[in-house]
């Protein structure tokens, strides 16, 4: 991975991806971005990244991804694959040397099941604290949080290894 840049507003494109590696725009902080991140590491891809300011974009960064979200990432080809469920996927199969998920379709199902049943962790990761800050009572979204994780352990629990 090269080092990692940060862009906004007024900043020029990054020139083309070179063959064989790959380029995630991403943002330091953005959970969903990580998930990509973990995918790229994990697997071993050639990457690099470039942070984008979301509060600021660059105009040209919509072209790469319409709703200017992160993670997006764009190929050697100059595709663009965005949304971190689709991301990851994606990886996967354009890099099936080490797969993320199971031939068969109803264990693909499955780990996409838990996956969308567990992203809801991620926003209350974000406004617990952000209430916190603000003065709010949290102990509702705290203890949604707690039982969330809890139902998490006791589905890891019973995976086979």
């Amino acid at each position: 991975m090269a080092s990692a840049k940060c862009v906004a507003k007024g900043c020029a494109a990054p020139g083309p991806v070179p063959a064989g590696s790959i380029r995630l725009y991403s943002m330091r902080f953005c959970p969903f971005a990580q998930r990509t991140l973990l995918v790229l590491n994990g697997k071993g891809i050639k990457y690099d990244i470039v942070n984008i300011n979301l509060r600021d974009k660059p105009d040209w960064f919509l072209e790469k991804n319409p709703l200017g979200q992160v993670p997006t990432l764009e190929t050697s080809a100059g595709e663009g694959i965005y949304e971190s469920p689709i991301t990851c996927e994606y990886l996967d199969e354009m890099y099936p040397e080490k797969k993320l998920l199971p031939d068969k379709p109803f264990g693909k199902a499955e780990h996409k099941m838990l996956l969308e049943k567990f992203s809801k962790l991620t926003p209350l990761t974000y406004k617990i604290p952000m209430g916190r800050l603000k003065g709010e009572d949290v102990s509702g979204l705290h203890t949604e949080l707690t039982q969330k994780f809890r139902e998490l352990n006791e589905v890891c629990s019973t995976w086979q290894r």
